[in-house]
């Protein structure tokens, strides 16, 4: 009897530039016009879009957060910004040094433990957010556990001087994906900081005695070192995931996005956009037996989008 071969599941993106451009149009006008409150509103009506063509399996995911469970979350996050920064700007402007300096020592100590909260108030309200075929992600991490965790690890980040970085990342990621269910099928991530490490000291050198060639060739590792250490599991069954992406098309892309976007001044935003979700889901497949039509929904609704708007505000892409 011949062995079965292994079988392949390929994301696809079918987003168009010109669609999203229109839609950023809009978002960029009223966004103007209403002082930067419809900002939730915006970012709403691309992730609808993003999801809605998105497509795995034959199906396409959906988005059902709101712009007005955004709007909440971004009163909230803009009144902590707010205060944080007024009172950082109060103490500049009272000229005692060393009022400055404790508020500026307070200041950092309190943005570090809003990291971990917003990260977690993150995956709660986006994964709850996202369903696919009906069947909706979730989040089961805890914040206190995060937090701790997140906290020891940048302490010993900053003694290091950078180095504990790559375990840094690894232990959020492993916390954060094992913490990951989508219906009856849950993931965990198998990286570790040493083979992260070297990963990227290999990269920075190859990429300066290249004169940045490789760099290339060093983002498709990144790249592929992420999306193959992530593994889902369907009722004991394994579901491997892999990457399919090559250096010479990370060269390619990069360059005719820097072009479009150059020559256009960059209007051509949105069709990098477009290009980037299009060449990152087709380089991402799932193998092994996966079944849909077994999937049951296990996780509850979360509606707070707090943590997921201040990631925003504090440009977080540690995931």
């Amino acid at each position: 009897m011949e062995n079965e071969q292994p079988q392949f599941r390929q994301f696809t993106y079918h987003g168009d530039g010109t669609e999203l451009f229109k839609i950023y149009i809009v978002n960029w006008l009223l966004t103007i016009l209403t002082l930067g409150l419809y900002y939730p509103w915006a970012k709403a009506s691309i992730l609808k879009y993003n999801y809605q063509h998105t497509e795995f399996d034959g199906s396409n995911f959906t988005f059902h957060g709101t712009g007005k469970e955004m709007f909440r979350g971004f009163i909230k996050v803009v009144a902590v910004i707010g205060i944080l920064y007024g009172a950082l700007i109060s103490a500049q402007l009272s000229g005692n040094t060393t009022v400055t300096l404790v508020v500026i020592i307070v200041f950092y100590i309190i943005l570090l433990f809003l990291v971990p909260i917003a990260l977690h108030g993150s995956m709660r309200y986006r994964s709850s957010r996202s369903s696919w075929r009906g069947i909706h992600f979730g989040y089961r991490g805890d914040r206190g556990t995060l937090t701790k965790q997140f906290l020891k690890d940048a302490f010993l980040t900053i003694i290091t001087l950078g180095i504990y970085t790559s375990w840094f990342i690894n232990n959020l990621r492993t916390y954060i994906i094992g913490n990951i269910r989508f219906g009856n099928i849950t993931f965990q991530y198998t990286g570790n900081g040493s083979d992260f490490f070297w990963l990227n000291l290999k990269g920075r050198m190859l990429t300066g005695l290249s004169f940045g060639i490789y760099f290339f060739w060093y983002q498709m590792e990144l790249f592929e070192y992420f999306i193959e250490n992530v593994y889902a599991e369907q009722d004991g069954k394994a579901l491997p995931i892999r990457s399919t992406a090559k250096g010479g098309d990370f060269f390619v892309l990069t360059l005719v996005n820097g072009l479009m976007l150059i020559f256009s001044l960059g209007l051509a935003f949105p069709w990098v956009q477009a290009r980037n979700f299009r060449f990152f889901m087709s380089n991402i497949w799932v193998q092994g037996d996966f079944d849909g039509n077994s999937l049951v929904q296990t996780e509850a609704e979360y509606r707070d989008a707090s943590g997921d708007d201040m990631v925003d505000m504090l440009d977080l892409d540690l995931m």
